[in-house]
C-alpha cells in the first residue's frame, strides 16, 4: 500500500531497532532502510540517526512520528468502516496478558473469539504484570489482562473475574499436617517466589509486610508452572492462584493449607489505554470477554 513506508517508519521507532522492526514486518534490513530513506527524501530532511548501539530520532523525526501514528490510525479506521459495510469484523488485535492469565485463561478466550471472528488477526504477548502494563502505556498492545492493582492514570481498568490465592506446601512438609495455619506458623519458612514485576509476587510482598513474617530463604522462578513444580519437589512453600494448581491438588501432588481468618482474593483486570479510540475488533473482543463466564473458562481448564 501507499503507506507502507509510513508503517515501516513507525515500527522502527517503536522497536528502536532496525533489525527487530524488519523481523516484525517480514522485510529485509536493506528494504527497511530504503523505505526510511524514501521518506526522508520525500520530506527533504533526516528523520533517524543510526549508531551501532541505538537508534535516535532527529527533531524532524520526533515531529513526523506523532503525525505518522495519527495517519496510520486514520487509515486503519477507514479500512474498518469500509469493511463494516459487509458486516464482517476484520482487522488486527494485539492482546497481552500476565503469565497466570496468559497461560491458563487467555488461550480459551482467544479460541472462543477466533471461532466467531475468523477474519480478525490476533497477536498475543505474555509477560509479567509490570511489563504488560508498560506495553499498554506505550501503545504496543490494544488490550490486556493482568492480575492485581494497576495504579496509572492513563490506563482504563475493568475487573473481569476474581482470583483466589492459596498457600500450597509439599506433601511431606510439617505444615501439610495442619488443618489450618496462622501467621506464626509462616515464620522462618522457605518461600518459592515469582520474579519482581509479577502480580503474584507483589501481592505476597504486601502480605509478608502486613503480617510481619520473617522469611528464612527464598527461591525465585519466572513462571507459575515453575513455582508449583518447585513446591512439588519439596523446595519450599508458595502462595499461588488456585486455578493453576487444581490438577495437582486433585492428583495429591501437593497440598493446600488454609490460613486462619484469611481468604486471599484479588481481581483479574482488563486494561487498555485511556481515551484510546476503540476498533471494531476490540469492541467485539471486549463484548465476548464479558459474556464468557469465568466458570466456563475454569471448566475448560480442568476438562
Amino acid at each position: 500500500m501507499i503507506n507502507d513506508p509510513l508503517r515501516t517508519f513507525v515500527t522502527v521507532v517503536e522497536h528502536k531497532d532496525l533489525s527487530r522492526a524488519a523481523e516484525e514486518l517480514y522485510l529485509s534490513n536493506p528494504n527497511v532502510s530504503l523505505q526510511i530513506q524514501s521518506l526522508e527524501e520525500e520530506l527533504g530532511t533526516k528523520l533517524v540517526n543510526y549508531s551501532p548501539k541505538h537508534l535516535e530520532l532527529t527533531q524532524s523525526g520526533e515531529i513526523y512520528y506523532g503525525y505518522a501514528k495519527q495517519m496510520l490510525l486514520l487509515q486503519d479506521k477507514a479500512q474498518q468502516e469500509i469493511k463494516q459495510l459487509s458486516n464482517v469484523v476484520t482487522g488486527a488485535l494485539k492482546v497481552g496478558a500476565s503469565y497466570t492469565i496468559g497461560e491458563y485463561i487467555m488461550p480459551f478466550v482467544v479460541a472462543e473469539f477466533a471461532a466467531q471472528y475468523p477474519k480478525v488477526e490476533i497477536e498475543t504477548s505474555i509477560a509479567n504484570t509490570e511489563e504488560i502494563i508498560q506495553a499498554v502505556r506505550a501503545d504496543r498492545l490494544d488490550i490486556a489482562f493482568v492480575e492485581g492493582e494497576v495504579n496509572h492514570s492513563d490506563i482504563e481498568i475493568h475487573p473481569i473475574m476474581e482470583d483466589e490465592l492459596i498457600l500450597v506446601v509439599p506433601n511431606q512438609h510439617p505444615l501439610s499436617r495442619l488443618p489450618i495455619v496462622t501467621a506464626e506458623h509462616l515464620q522462618d519458612q522457605v518461600w518459592i517466589l515469582r520474579e519482581s514485576g509479577s502480580g503474584t509476587r507483589s501481592f505476597l510482598n504486601e502480605l509478608i509486610k502486613e503480617w510481619g513474617i520473617n522469611v528464612r530463604k527464598t527461591y525465585i522462578f519466572g513462571s507459575g508452572q515453575a513455582v508449583k513444580q518447585a513446591v512439588i519437589a519439596g523446595l519450599g512453600i508458595a502462595l499461588v492462584p488456585r486455578l493453576i494448581v487444581r490438577k495437582e491438588l486433585n492428583a495429591k501432588e501437593l497440598k493446600s493449607v488454609r490460613i486462619k481468618g484469611k481468604r486471599l482474593t484479588r481481581s483479574f483486570n482488563l486494561i487498555g489505554p485511556k481515551n484510546h479510540e476503540s476498533s471494531e475488533a476490540m469492541e467485539a473482543f471486549t463484548e465476548q470477554l464479558f459474556a464468557l463466564e469465568s466458570t466456563k473458562i475454569g471448566q475448560k481448564r480442568n476438562g
